[in-house]
């Protein structure tokens, strides 16, 4: 038995290391090149394009260079003619002029997050703790009127690792729309992580006061939600010291007991805003499939164009936040999967399937230009086969810096949350071309960092498309002015590319389209 044990074993080996190339696609693949990716990246992350923020003068200038590109590259405009999707937003002036709490005064982007935008003034008497909101917790807690102070954190559980992030769970998520539902006036999310985050911007809103969303048709009702506020622990603790307790001290108590409680301290919240519609777009390039049978099916590359615009902070030198990695790097290279593509059509190779090229907007602020395209779709969802999303693959994320493969790796994420089909063929693809190192680290929906649920495919996976999203990790300059041009590795960028081009090759020419075979893993919220 050991004998033939080793004997099959060697054949399988020698199987997959001999894997064969296709030479087709290894002529287009190689395509795809630094010089051609720099020259790209070099004017989208220009101090020029001022950022590429949603809604101003450089994103709109990026939308029209990538459209040009597009063009030149015969793809066909799709959208009546345009290979521009009208994404209809409202950008809300939000001012939140008073959070104050048993008389202390606190400060948006220094004390706390708010998240929402409706117009809202609220005096009162009453405060709810309601320790990590279980059901036992606020089960028989009346919380109709009031303000709700909860644990932003999963509650400790015996021999399973805590998500004590910021950024909420699957299960917070749920948590609080069921406290939601209980119709407090206010919710203060309490997480002792958001200190050290909101110390990095200094107290300013790295996004401006104002708040862009998908602008509501006349017909649907407004959101009546209580605001949610993400607060540090020094507002948790004016609003529990009635109890003569910190809150620290309730949060301990609450990880073996029910602390619910009311607690007499007042509460003064004033939020105003003001709205104003505002002209964003997607960006298509569209090419039709060769074969009859499989031409009606649709392949997707997307990747944000936008990114965070101009620094806002008083005395800054450099006043652009260029995005170069975030996310010009996945712009230029689904410009450069694109030419390569077409290199293939014009010399009558082209695939058996139609691919979509898609530059979304709005992803900074919310994923809005790829919820807008999934849920208004140029493409019937049905027939779309598979998202590849790129974000950010020109630079060396914090966990490999001085590591052997530092220059050879990426986070791949998603592939196996929908389709094993899916995963497969992405490996194959690595396996038989690029020969990254696949690191599967945050393919986690559970993940506290929750990037599955932070990029354009989400809105994909939600409709149960399958999707693979690549990405090189956050580094030091991540939503800073640093993300420069001069700081990109142009060759990792282009090997990362073509690994997505040799996967998407495979994926649109092959006979059957990745079947949808795992349970829902995308019904999260990001």
């Amino acid at each position: 038995m050991k004998k033939l044990s080793l004997w099959l074993t060697g054949i399988a080996f020698s199987a997959t290391a001999c894997a064969q190339q296709n030479p087709t696609a290894l002529k287009y693949g190689n395509v795809i090149n630094t010089t051609d990716a720099k020259k790209h990246l070099s004017i989208l992350a220009s101090d020029e394009f001022e950022g590429r923020e949603t809604g101003k003068a450089g994103a709109e200038k990026a939308a029209n260079y990538i459209a040009a590109e597009f063009k030149k590259l015969g793809l066909q405009a799709p959208v009546n003619g345009s290979y521009f999707l009208d994404v209809p937003l409202t950008e809300s002036a939000v001012n939140v002029s008073a959070l104050t709490i048993n008389g202390q005064a606190f400060t948006n982007w220094k004390d706390f997050i708010f998240q929402g935008s409706a117009d809202t003034k609220i005096t009162a008497a009453d405060i709810v703790f309601i320790g990590y909101g279980t059901a036992d917790e606020i089960a028989d807690a009346d919380l109709t009127g009031k303000v709700v102070v909860w644990i932003n954190e999963d509650k400790p559980e015996d021999g399973k690792t805590t998500n004590t992030s910021y950024r909420m769970s699957a299960t917070r998520q749920a948590i609080i729309k069921t406290i939601q539902a209980k119709k407090p006036a206010l919710i203060l999310a309490v997480n002792g992580g958001l200190t050290t985050v909101l110390a990095r911007f200094n107290g300013v809103n790295p996004g401006g006061s104002s708040r862009l969303s998908l602008k509501k048709a006349e017909t649907e009702a407004p959101n009546t939600a209580a605001p949610l506020f993400l607060v540090t622990g020094a507002v948790a603790d004016a609003a529990v010291k009635a109890t003569g307790k910190t809150f620290a001290d309730l949060k301990a108590a609450a990880k073996t007991a029910k602390q619910t409680q009311v607690v007499k301290t007042t509460a003064d919240v004033a939020i105003s805003s003001a709205n104003k519609d505002v002209k964003a777009v997607d960006v298509l390039g569209f090419m039709p499939g060769s074969d009859p049978k499989l031409k009606n099916e649709v392949l997707v590359f997307s990747a944000h164009y936008d990114h965070i615009g101009l620094v806002t902070k008083p005395g800054a030198t450099d006043k652009v936040n260029n995005g170069a990695d975030d996310d010009g790097s996945g712009t230029t290279g689904i410009l450069e999967i694109a030419r390569a593509f077409s290199q293939a059509k014009k010399d009558g190779k082209g695939p058996r399937r139609s691919v979509l090229f898609l530059g979304n907007v709005g992803e900074e602020k919310g994923l809005l230009g790829s919820e807008w395209y999934t849920d208004h779709p140029v493409y019937p969802l049905a027939n779309t086969i598979a998202d590849l999303n790129i974000d950010m693959i020109g630079r060396v994320g914090e966990e490999y810096i001085g590591k052997p493969d530092s220059a050879n790796y990426v986070y791949s994420i998603g592939s196996n949350m929908l389709s094993s089909d899916l995963h497969k063929i992405g490996e194959d693809a690595n396996n038989t071309y690029t020969k990254l190192k696949l690191d599967y680290k945050y393919d986690d929906p559970n993940d506290p960092n929750r990037f599955y649920y932070r990029s354009d495919h989400y809105n994909f996976a939600r409709y149960n498309v399958p999707i693979i999203f690549y990405f090189n990790g956050v580094h030091a300059d991540y939503h800073a002015p640093g993300d420069e041009v001069s700081k990109i590795n142009f060759p990792l960028l282009v090997k990362r590319a073509q690994l997505a081009f040799f996967t998407g090759w495979e994926l649109a020419n092959r006979d059957a389209r990745p079947v949808v075979d795992k349970a829902d893993a995308a019904k999260g919220t990001r």
